[in-house]
């Protein structure tokens, strides 16, 4: 089995950050302002949220397990079954993947955005179609790309293509 673990560090920070600042605030207003305390709290939880939105989106739209005890690759929301999956391109992305650059994490994912807008879609600019339900591959995480059977081209992001391939690989050959 393979499960892409999603880095942590900036929304422990993010947390860590907000918590010292409540308590610093409470050790300095309570318990005689309770209520300004608590409306100060919220108010830094409106500064809290957007910085934690992108880690949330990408532990739920991008989230990546291969089971092949089950027979599937479950990418964000979506499942597909591993027989779905064609090995050849497999095969072919693991031999095309290369090292992580810049220009792959950075500025390739800008390029990726697919809207639920006509025109916008994956489809209409024949890209491949990106797995997991986001609407594009985050800043910061490459993408790679598999075929099915049925020949549909599929986008996934991944923080590391190449381990995402050779475990797919390995899922999808033959046992001896």
């Amino acid at each position: 089995m393979y499960v892409e673990k999603l880095p942590k560090t900036w929304t422990v920070f993010c947390v860590a950050v907000y918590l010292a600042m409540v308590v610093r605030l409470g050790v300095d207003a309570l318990p005689e302002d309770t209520g300004v305390w608590l409306l100060v709290s919220a108010a830094y939880l409106l500064v809290l949220v957007p910085c934690i939105a992108v880690p949330l989106s990408k532990a739920i739209y991008h989230r990546v397990r291969v089971d092949p005890g089950r027979g599937l690759l479950r990418v964000g929301r979506e499942r597909i079954p591993l027989t779905d999956v064609d090995p050849a391109s497999v095969h072919q992305a693991l031999r095309l993947v290369r090292p992580r650059t810049v220009r792959s994490r950075y500025l390739t994912p800008a390029g990726t955005v697919q809207s639920p807008l006509a025109g916008l879609q994956a489809v209409d600019r024949d890209a491949p179609r990106l797995v997991g339900g986001g609407w594009a591959v985050p800043m910061g995480m490459d993408s790679v790309v598999v075929r099915t059977v049925r020949g549909e081209r599929l986008s996934i992001a991944t923080h590391d293509g190449a381990a995402l391939l050779t475990a797919l690989d390995r899922a999808l050959s033959p046992a001896p």
